[in-house]
């Protein structure tokens, strides 16, 4: 028999009561698999609550697999769900430095995992209430583009929007230039997809981005590794690599570069752009923490006006993973066949994630947050900074902004088993191996400084580095 307290006066909505009451005596046993539930109009007379509301909590209850629904007959306690075991896998080094490894560790959600080496800010640095409050009102627009698919290019007033913001760059950038993606990752996905086949060399970054350098393989490119130094790539060994190889593309990071934290300097940025000029190669330039950076800064796109690059940008990284919201911008042929490559791949990017991006950014809230963010992550780093200085760790450099710490870690020729080590330890610790392209052997490691101030990393690291 369904026992039940429905308590008005409380802050928990009528339905989430009946929900939270139901699940827990089906889990405690108390209401066994078939038994009957009362009726619709029944409970709602005993409770005296609206029917509407009995209605929605049992269709809850059903969709949650609790009950099940007998069309004519009622509702019913669904039989026992048997709980699968799980099982750990052995960690082990090779997993460790494996990408796509790193990356479930990465997006594993156990609040026991300390995400020492993360790509992200931590959830509550993030502007959550913000997000809530303007869902709730994009919810209530009459234009709320809720259930359509977007245009292919993606929502024109956000588009119209990047077109100031990227004026503030320095970079002239139309809307009909750009084009919106879910997230920087399919932005750099169509680029790659269109530009490239199989065998055709890229040069990228060494170290760089890790996550892409996996889907670069997939599609069967080349990568060759151009040395990255404080100033940005090295340009006498980009020029000599020139003269062995011709590559398609050159992908890079500018601004605060995954992983080192370095920015490109002008003469290095010029230097580039002419060795483009006259190798006739495409750059791809991924600015995907722009946001992250306080100061004004070089970026290729604004030296170049998307002639030859093709600029990549998020929110990601500011506002939310779950939101995906990315954009390119390049010459006008170019978006157009990226156009074509998403429409064929994706169809579109959400219009309603879009739209809610364009809220945020256009009343006014977004500049304060991330100024916030500046002034948090500035505290971060000198605390992490401290961290490496106290375990003896040489730090690559100090950067100006932005989440990341490189430092190389003392008497150790390989981090790998290091990683694998800390993965035991339910630490996610990123080994320089994996942000080369031949996943050469690296005594680096990247931290993320949001996630350093953890007690238990400096003691898995002290005890770590004093048996090597």
């Amino acid at each position: 028999m369904l026992q039940l307290s429905i308590d008005p006066d409380l802050p928990v909505p009528l339905v989430e009561q009946i929900v939270q009451a139901v699940r827990h005596q089906v889990d405690d046993r108390i209401l066994r698999p078939g038994m009957r539930l009362p009726p619709i109009r029944k409970l709602a007379q005993t409770q005296q609550i609206s029917r509407f509301t009995v209605v929605e909590a049992y269709d809850r209850l059903v969709a949650l697999g609790y009950l099940q629904s007998r069309r004519g007959s009622g509702f019913y306690v669904a039989p026992q769900r048997v709980p699968t075991p799980s099982r750990q896998r052995p960690v082990i080094a090779e997993q460790a430095v494996d990408v796509a490894w790193l990356m479930r560790q990465a997006l594993d959600d156990s609040p026991d995992v300390l995400k020492a080496s993360a790509g992200w800010l931590p959830a509550e640095w993030l502007d959550q209430e913000g997000l809530r409050r303007h869902l709730r009102t994009l919810g209530r627009r009459a234009d709320a583009r809720v259930t359509s698919y977007g245009s292919a290019q993606g929502y024109l007033p956000l588009r119209q929007q990047l077109q100031i913001r990227l004026a503030e760059f320095g970079i002239g950038a139309p809307p009909e230039q750009i084009l919106l993606t879910h997230g920087a990752t399919q932005a750099l996905d169509i680029a790659a997809r269109h530009l490239l086949k199989p065998g055709d060399t890229v040069f990228v970054d060494d170290p760089g981005y890790f996550n892409f350098f996996g889907n670069l393989r997939l599609i069967g490119a080349k990568l060759v590794g151009v040395p990255r130094g404080a100033d940005g790539p090295d340009i006498d060994t980009l020029e000599a690599l020139l003269e062995i190889h011709r590559p398609k593309v050159f992908f890079t990071h500018s601004v605060l570069h995954n992983p080192t934290g370095a920015n490109l300097s002008p003469a290095a940025a010029f230097r580039l752009l002419q060795l483009a000029n006259r190798h006739d190669f495409l750059v791809i330039e991924d600015d995907t923490y722009a946001d992250l950076h306080p100061h004004a800064t070089t970026r290729l796109a604004n030296l170049d006006q998307l002639d030859r690059v093709i600029y990549v940008g998020s929110f990601t990284k500011t506002l939310s993973g779950s939101l995906r919201v990315g954009f390119m911008a390049a010459r006008p042929d170019l978006i157009a066949q990226f156009t074509d490559v998403k429409t064929l791949t994706a169809v579109s990017s959400s219009e309603f994630t879009e739209q809610l991006v364009y809220q945020m950014l256009t009343d006014g809230h977004y500049r304060k947050y991330v100024e916030r963010l500046h002034g948090r992550l500035a505290q971060a780093s000198a605390d992490a900074l401290r961290l490496l200085e106290r375990l003896g760790m040489e730090v690559f450099l100090e950067p100006k902004g932005g989440l990341f710490l490189w430092g190389r870690a003392p008497h150790i020729e390989d981090s790998a088993p290091l990683a694998s080590r800390a993965a035991e330890a339910r630490i996610m610790l990123a080994p320089g191996k994996v942000f080369r392209p031949q996943m050469q052997a690296s005594p680096w490691l990247r931290f993320n400084v949001a996630f350093s101030s953890e007690p238990r990393l400096e003691r898995f690291l002290d005890e770590a580095f004093a048996r090597a």
